[in-house]
């Protein structure tokens, strides 16, 4: 496997660098889904792999994610890595979108990225409310959005009303979404890809406007 899977054309202006999430690798439908939507929003997307989900593609052992500070350093040498030319957003899926949150307001004062975009952010472990992954997020300083279903069980709507978190964070939310942006089609009459492509749409025209 390659460093990057690249969608999109390679002379857009932005290039958004997306992590996967904790259990699933970059080319999952979900992250293939949502690099298509973003690059046919004009958007160049950059997808990369953490060490420990790349080690499963040669027959390592199946192990849960590092110390997030080693996934930190991860993302960092990935951001690195990118090819010169065009603004960066970074950003991710659930632990990806994480882990470039607590790189991105250091990589925004240097200069290397413009803001930061998760897609269904882990505001608490799932089933502990109590322990909430926001405190970064109180004082962040970087331009970002979270596209978040509204009953996502790592931080439903009504959660996300009750946090501190910085005014320089735009939300955007999505009927009745899950983790993986699945709302019940019965009750919203909508789909995933409906979804992806409403983040989506949300992600280019909020770059847009930075």
């Amino acid at each position: 496997m390659t460093r990057f899977l690249f969608d999109g054309d390679a002379g857009a202006p932005v290039t958004v660098l997306l992590a996967h999430g904790a259990g699933a690798a970059m080319d999952t439908p979900f992250m293939a889904g949502l690099a298509a939507a973003l690059a046919g929003c004009g958007l160049r997307v950059a997808r990369f792999e953490f060490a420990y989900m790349a080690a499963r593609r040669t027959g390592g052992p199946k192990r849960p994610p590092p110390k997030v500070e080693m996934l930190c350093g991860e993302y960092a040498a990935a951001l690195a890595d990118l090819p010169n030319g065009a603004r960066v957003v970074i950003g991710g899926k659930s632990m990806g979108g994480r882990v470039a949150s607590l790189i991105a307001d250091e990589a925004f004062a240097a200069g290397r990225i413009a803001g930061l975009a998760c897609f269904g952010y882990p505001f608490h472990p799932q089933g502990k409310p109590e322990k909430l992954r926001t405190e970064h997020l109180v004082g962040l300083r970087t331009p970002a959005l979270i596209c978040q279903g509204t009953r996502d069980p790592f931080g439903t709507e009504q959660e996300v009303a009750g946090y501190a978190l910085s005014e320089r964070i735009a939300l955007h939310w999505l009927a009745d979404g899950d983790h993986d942006f699945a709302p019940r089609k019965r009750v919203t009459g909508l789909t995933q890809a409906d979804h992806l492509s409403d983040a989506a749409r949300a992600c280019a025209g909020w770059i847009g406007a930075l």
